[in-house]
């Protein structure tokens, strides 16, 4: 379908000076993120091609939808090429536009949430494996790269081995500086740096807002925190402005990296990953904040926003809207004029579908819908010229040298432009899916490996991968989540391209080059410990050793030697650990611990994502309880059990109606009068609800029996659970 448009008078579009004519080289265009662009789309779009990934994107925090930077590879255009970064197999894929052909890709240490930022003739990606990465446009090639935390420890966060400090503050550049930041966690510390994007050297760096002593969101609290770096950074003017995941956003002079404000007091429950400058504003989750003070100046709504010239575009629902900044005299509640600057609708657009996301290409927005993208000439006519449908949620969006790209949660990237005619190309992520091949004497130490062992699931680890085939092997045999240890490049390149093409890539393998015998793994959270190097001959000491450190507790397996001939050695529980069985740590009420293990300072061991509800925190409801490796956690309509190690979930047991009372913000005193409805002992667990105790299997969650017991007279349950 061929559109005519035009710019109305009352339609404010303004160029942005350092951006390259046609290029969309940063998530969203720019460093203020406006998601605008003052070159016009082509008159006819067609499909030019399509890749897809072997597997959709993995947010780190599926259930968070204030934090929600990472639900697509989102997509930028530097000159003939479209590249983008991924969650799931942790690559930097280099796609030629015009062709579809992949040109290049880097593997690189852990998942990349973030969008790359070009500059001249290279491009920057920041990874969860705590890297800022130069690579060469043409060819990948690495220029540089810079570590933003202290060293090469790693933890397991959301689900992934990832470094101690992963880098959630995606890069922008500006000046011929590119900025990230490093760690999430202010107590582990938080790093923000400024780099010369040419050389890679340092222009300065600030570690030290991740310890401030400074007002809590609570009135009148006050606590040592920090800034946590979670999202796209922001430049705009000398500031630069870091979205700290679900709180308000932290202000920086750009210039010296000095903390200028962050205002989590007095904003409270404010706040989210999206920010955007636009004025003299940031915009952030629904509000308005001056970027002279960090107050708030007001609510806009929550809807995804573009900055447009002397305006902003906003999408509310089915309809968008675009406003016009505006000076006016107000009169405040105590009778005082005061001067203000405001957003006042100027038109507005109902559409067909909701809108997800949207972008502007000089008069028109190309908006994200679920499994459909399409065109509007909201400036102009105010229609949908254009759509096409696509797979999934179209939430990923850039528009440059006469083309259209398009990223949904599906892991499908599409490419249009103005050519008509040729057939779109399909690209596979995976180029040969289906099981590698492996040797006979690999598929029989697997074998031999996951009988002795009777570990199918978790976290394996193999000291010395070699060519891989074991861990292969162990994959195709199980459900385990390998990780793949190898000193040498040349091999560990070699399998990292073999399991990218049959899409176990970060999935099912990862790879890493390190020394087998000091890996940067934390201690004790292997279910099962391997070594290829072992089925040749015997590994060195400090391999053992190793491999020992790397072995959970309660259970977990390290099994070494030759096929046919196999040890398996079990770790049984760890010297000095305690349990907290009881809400109150045991059955006497003690509030102690017998633990001698663990001593402080205590840092961040793995983290991840919830997948049951549990109940809301101000409803005080019962605590976690831990015992024998397992961490038993109360929720919403069930109960779950996690590995204490690594997170694991390893059984959700469904029980209607439990801990819905504790489900609110009505901040009663909870289990501090009511006491737990749940406690450990004896290799199970206690679960009461409606009128009768349950008592599950501790490590299987299966029932082993229950309990109906008589009830005090005038009430409807019985009272807390002990044992």
């Amino acid at each position: 379908m061929m559109r005519i448009g035009f710019l109305g008078a009352g339609i404010w579009l303004g160029s942005l000076a350092w951006l390259a004519a046609g290029d969309w080289p940063a998530y969203r265009a720019d460093a203020a993120r406006s998601g605008y662009s003052d070159e016009a789309i082509p008159n006819q779009l067609a499909l030019r091609w399509v890749y897809r990934s072997a597997l959709a994107p993995r947010p780190a925090w599926p259930n968070s939808d204030r934090i929600d930077f990472d639900q697509v590879f989102q997509p930028i255009i530097v000159g003939d090429l479209v590249l983008f970064g991924s969650s799931v197999d942790d690559q930097v894929v280099a796609i030629e536009a015009a062709t579809g052909k992949v040109r290049w890709r880097v593997v690189t240490n852990g998942p990349i949430r973030f969008a790359p930022v070009a500059w001249e003739d290279r491009v920057f990606v920041a990874g969860d494996d705590g890297w800022l990465r130069a690579l060469a446009l043409q060819d990948g090639a690495e220029l540089w790269k810079v570590r933003g935390g202290p060293d090469d420890r790693m933890v397991l966060g959301n689900e992934r081995m990832i470094s101690k400090w992963p880098a959630r503050g995606g890069p922008v550049v500006v000046d011929g500086i590119v900025y990230f930041a490093a760690g999430i966690w202010p107590s582990d510390g938080v790093y923000l740096h400024a780099i010369e994007a040419k050389t890679g050297a340092a222009v300065w760096s600030n570690g030290d807002t991740g310890r401030l002593f400074m007002a809590q969101p609570h009135g009148g609290a006050e606590a040592e925190s920090g800034v946590s770096a979670q999202g796209y950074l922001v430049a705009a003017g000398d500031q630069l402005i870091v979205p700290t995941g679900r709180a308000v956003p932290a202000f920086f002079d750009r210039k010296s990296g000095a903390l200028q404000f962050y205002q989590l007091q007095q904003n409270q429950q404010r706040g989210g990953t999206r920010a955007m400058a636009a004025d003299r504003f940031l915009f952030n989750a629904g509000c308005l904040f001056e970027r002279e003070t960090g107050n708030l100046s007001s609510q806009v709504g929550l809807g995804p926003s573009v900055a447009v010239g002397n305006g902003v575009v906003q999408a509310d629902g089915r309809s968008l809207k675009a406003s016009k900044w505006e000076d006016a005299q107000i009169i405040d509640r105590k009778g005082q004029s005061q001067s203000v600057r405001r957003l006042v609708e100027d038109r507005l657009v109902t559409m067909e579908r909701e809108i997800l996301d949207f972008i502007v290409a000089k008069g028109d927005a190309i908006c994200g819908e679920d499994g459909r993208v399409c065109a509007v000439d909201y400036a102009g006519q105010r229609t949908v010229w254009w759509s096409h449908e696509v797979e999934g949620k179209a939430l990923g969006l850039a528009a440059g040298n006469g083309r259209v790209v398009v990223s949904t949660d599906q892991g499908c990237v599409y490419g249009f432009d103005g050519v008509r005619g040729a057939p779109a190309v399909e690209i596979a992520g995976a180029s040969k899916p289906g099981v590698p091949e492996v040797s006979e004497v690999a598929r029989q130490a697997a074998e031999e490996i996951l009988a002795k062992s009777s570990i199918t699931e978790g976290y394996c680890v193999d000291l010395g991968a070699g060519d891989g085939d074991l861990a292969i092997a162990l994959a195709a045999r199980s459900k385990l989540q390998i990780y793949a240890v190898e000193a040498d490049a040349g091999r560990v390149k070699s399998l990292r391209d073999r399991l990218i093409e049959c899409g176990w890539y970060g999935d099912r393998i990862v790879v890493l080059q390190a020394d087998p015998a000091k890996v940067p793994f934390p201690k004790q959270f292997a279910n099962l410990v391997v070594s290829s190097a072992a089925m040749t001959g015997k590994v060195s000491d400090s391999i053992d050793t190793e491999a020992e450190r790397l072995q959970r507790p309660w259970g977990g397996i390290r099994c070494f030697g030759k096929a046919g001939a196999m040890a398996a050695v079990k770790k049984e529980g760890l010297p000095g650990a305690g349990s907290w069985t009881h809400q109150n740590s045991n059955a006497a009420n003690t509030l102690c611990s017998d633990d001698s293990v663990v001593k402080g300072p205590l840092s961040m061991f793995w983290f991840r994502d919830v997948d049951f509800e549990i109940p809301n925190r101000h409803g005080q409801g019962p605590a976690p309880l831990v015992d024998e490796g397992c961490m038993v956690v109360g929720g919403v309509d069930g109960i779950a059990c996690l590995d204490a190690f690594n997170a694991r979930t390893l059984w959700i047991h469904e029980e209607k109606g439990n801990l819905r009372d504790y489900d609110g913000i009505h901040h009663d005193v909870g289990v501090g009068e009511t006491g737990s409805n749940f406690c450990l002992g004896g290799g199970s667990v206690f679960l009461r609800n409606a009128g009768r105790c349950v008592q599950l299997d501790l490590h299987t969650g299966e029932v082993v029996r229950e309990y109906r017991v008589p009830m005090p007279t005038g009430s409807k349950e019985p009272g807390p659970a002990a044992n």
